[in-house]
């Protein structure tokens, strides 16, 4: 992600909390691109107990050398197939880029660990070309593929399309992942999509975090795969909100309170009529229980606040929730809120006392 840098203890903390997680492939790092993400990948794949491991690595021999000798799990080789990126980044033809990406599987093969195969720029590329490689590498010895939407330009009906095309003209041993961007604002949207279309498995990043405006979000798609497709992962849900802001501290970036499934408001709620109708059950207006991901449930008091939340809120803080100190806090919220901007425990714990001190003045 541009402007973040992390050291090696960070990528390896990052990389414990992914295994606890029980993420099935964890992609470590790209081993010939620097000592620190060789040193990940070989630290990583040493540590953990439950994920498998992969490095990243170009169409060629050192690449995946030095994948191999970071003893990654997975050798994970891609080249682009793209008309432009062929043209204007590898300045190669479409029969010479055929030749590198069978010839760097075979020689990925020779470590005897799994290779994983992409087509970059896959959702930009010809179809039967796209289709033309995939096959050749599958010759070649890949038993796993993936289709990137390297710069994120699909909708989710072009993306079922595509991966249908693709699930029809390879065996049906051969697993196919996605990786979906989040250009328009589709990453996950498409990422679902093309489970629809035949794929196997996904890939994705907490948070959403990545080039650009980032990848689809781990914590969004297996929420949706798990409560809305009625399909499972090996994801433990509950840990879902921690290994977030984990990921997001190292990173040094705050959430946006309105982040599905993880934000600070995914499951806040301030409306009276909304705070009603939680209080007397939450799945009025929660998706999934808050719980589920391991966030929790806050009601928060401002201007659009009704009796319920206030008397919820002073609960909460200790206080014994009479009609009169109710329709004080209500009024007081209502008229302070806009100038505030944020009610908290502090401005509610300040109401309290101004109330108090305005009762025991007229005695």
């Amino acid at each position: 992600m541009a402007g973040v840098e992390l050291s090696l203890e960070d990528k390896i903390e990052i990389a414990k909390a992914l295994d606890d997680l029980h993420v099935d492939i964890i992609e470590a790092g790209f081993p010939a691109s620097s000592g620190i993400d060789f040193k990940s990948v070989l630290l990583v794949s040493r540590e953990v107990g439950f994920s498998k491991v992969a490095g990243l690595a170009r169409a060629n021999k050192r690449d995946i050398d030095m994948a191999a000798e970071a003893e990654a799990h997975v050798i994970h080789v891609f080249i682009a197939t793209s008309d432009i990126h062929m043209k204007y980044k590898l300045r190669m033809t479409r029969e010479e880029v055929l030749q590198r990406a069978v010839e760097a599987v075979e020689y990925a093969k020779q470590y005897g660990a799994e290779v994983l195969f992409s087509a970059e720029d896959a959702t930009r590329s010809d179809r039967e070309f796209l289709a033309q490689v995939y096959r050749a590498v599958v010759e070649a010895g890949a038993r796993y593929i993936n289709i990137p939407d390297t710069v994120g330009v699909m909708l989710p009906w072009e993306m079922e399309e595509l991966v249908r095309f693709i699930r029809s003209k390879l065996p049906s041993y051969v697993a196919i992942d996605v990786h979906c961007h989040n250009d328009f604002g589709l990453a996950t949207a498409n990422t679902l999509a093309s489970i629809r279309g035949g794929a196997d498995g996904v890939q994705v990043t907490i948070n959403g975090f990545g080039e650009r405006a980032g990848n689809a979000a781990l914590e969004e798609v297996v929420a949706a795969l798990h409560f809305r497709m009625g399909l499972r992962t090996n994801i433990r849900l509950e840990k879902l909100y921690e290994v977030s802001r984990l990921v997001a501290d190292k990173f040094g970036i705050k959430l946006p309170p309105n982040k599905p499934i993880v934000g600070d408001n995914a499951f806040a709620h301030e409306a009276g009529i909304h705070v009603h109708g939680v209080l007397n059950n939450p799945l009025t207006y929660e998706p999934i229980p808050p719980e589920a991901v391991g966030a929790k449930r806050r009601i928060v008091l401002g201007r659009h606040s009704g009796r319920h939340a206030v008397e919820y809120v002073l609960k909460h803080l200790g206080y014994q929730p009479t009609p009169e100190l109710v329709d004080y806090v209500l009024r007081r919220v209502k008229e302070v809120a806009p100038y505030a901007k944020k009610v908290t425990e502090e401005l509610v714990r300040s109401i309290v006392n101004e109330f108090f001190e305005r009762r025991a003045a007229r005695v």
